[in-house]
């Protein structure tokens, strides 16, 4: 497997391929996070809302990752679109649950103190709601992540020219399975990095926190 990494980083085909699936994930989940948490934050705080979106947006998650795939090609060809919205897809739903959720365990004594204070709708949820529910957000954010870097090997799977999704197949049909060794390993130690760095902002927003995750004194 080394030599199988070598000769791909000497040919520049494995920095080519690392290169494109990162910029995948990272479109995709900074996409799919930024309207999770708006529609979250929108559901979250209104009952109407709730009421009008909240079946579809389950119906929706229930629906499997190969099922888009091939609509997302046929709706918007094999350039980086798809790609890109599967893997927002992905990324949308683990983020949206669990602040969702987050926001509706908020104590609603928060929300009436800052109507005390006339506070409008906008400001209470930048200034109350978010904040509070902040440990739900991160921790649909890790999972968010984690459902990314799985969407982006699916979409690689269709139409992709580079990728560490498309060296999987590309592996496979060559019956390279050292070259897949490559990749996974490759795509394991991305997610894992990610994870890190999501868990040490994590740590750094919720020292205030006393619970027994945050470990306590000997």
């Amino acid at each position: 497997m080394l030599d199988a990494a070598i000769g791909l980083w000497r040919r520049g085909l494995l920095q080519q391929d690392i290169a494109a699936t990162v910029l995948r994930v990272a479109a995709g989940f900074t996409i799919g996070s930024l309207l999770a948490m708006v529609l979250a934050t929108v559901i979250g705080l209104s009952r109407r809302t709730e009421e009008a979106f909240e079946p579809t947006l389950q119906a929706l998650r229930t629906v499997p990752t190969l099922a888009w795939a091939p609509l997302l090609l046929l709706w918007m060809g094999i350039d980086e679109a798809p790609k890109v919205t599967l893997v927002a897809i992905g990324a949308f739903f683990p983020v949206y649950v669990n602040l969702v959720a987050g926001i509706k365990n908020v104590d609603r004594k928060l929300v009436d103190v800052a109507r005390v204070f006339d506070m409008r709708a906008a400001e209470i949820a930048r200034r109350v709601v978010l904040p509070a529910s902040l440990p739900n957000l991160l921790t649909g954010l890790r999972l968010g992540a984690t459902q990314a870097w799985l969407f982006v090997v699916v979409a690689e799977f269709f139409g992709a020219s580079q990728g560490l999704g498309f060296r999987l197949t590309d592996s496979l049909q060559s019956t390279r399975v050292d070259l897949m060794l490559v990749a996974l390993v490759c795509l394991a130690v991305l997610g894992k990095l990610t994870d890190s760095v999501i868990r040490v902002i994590e740590r750094r927003s919720l020292k205030w926190r006393d619970t027994l995750g945050e470990g306590s004194p000997a």
